[in-house]
């Protein structure tokens, strides 16, 4: 697993293997573009961060600061290593704490883009939504999913190697 854009493309990135699902290169390339004008200067939250792959893509193209919340400790380990092999100590913010938890204490439009990765086998992506409808914790929210995984409404979908990233924006 690597970098795929930006600045740091080709780069290797730690992966915990295990339990843990990374995104697929062509996916976060697709996320990427997704998000692409919105990252330069980007304040951008990863959730259900894994290995940090989608924020450190982001911090690649351009984003400024990234918070990282993850809570599983294999994947944390990775996280941890593959932030202090790209010297991101002053950049980024890592949280060991439940998504839901984090995400009360965030306040409105915190972050310019948020990315959200949950398990593909729950119903987290579609909890990550309606919190984000009740009170947007970032202009921009990008969701990963498996393809048939069904989301609130009020997204447009781009689906690459049978996954569906669905964008909202903020009003």
């Amino acid at each position: 697993m690597r970098i795929v854009g930006g600045r740091w493309a080709g780069r290797d990135l730690v992966s915990p293997g295990g339990r843990v699902r990374p995104t697929a290169e062509a996916v976060r390339d697709a996320a990427a573009d997704l998000v692409g004008e919105d990252l330069p200067g980007a304040r951008v939250l990863d959730l259900f961060a894994g290995t940090g792959a989608l924020g450190l893509e982001a911090l690649s193209r351009g984003a400024t600061r990234a918070d990282f919340v993850e809570r599983n400790p294999a994947a944390l380990h990775a996280l941890k290593a593959n932030v202090a092999a790209f010297r991101l100590g002053k950049k980024t913010r890592i949280f060991k704490k439940d998504v839901f938890r984090f995400l009360d204490g965030c306040e409105e439009k915190a972050y310019d883009v948020a990315f959200a990765d949950p398990p593909y086998a729950s119903s987290l992506a579609a909890r990550v939504v309606e919190r984000w409808r009740d009170r947007p914790f970032s202009r921009v929210l990008l969701v990963e999913t498996a393809q048939d995984t069904p989301l609130p409404p009020g997204g447009w979908t781009r689906t690459v190697e049978g996954t569906a990233l669905t964008r909202y924006e903020a009003p």
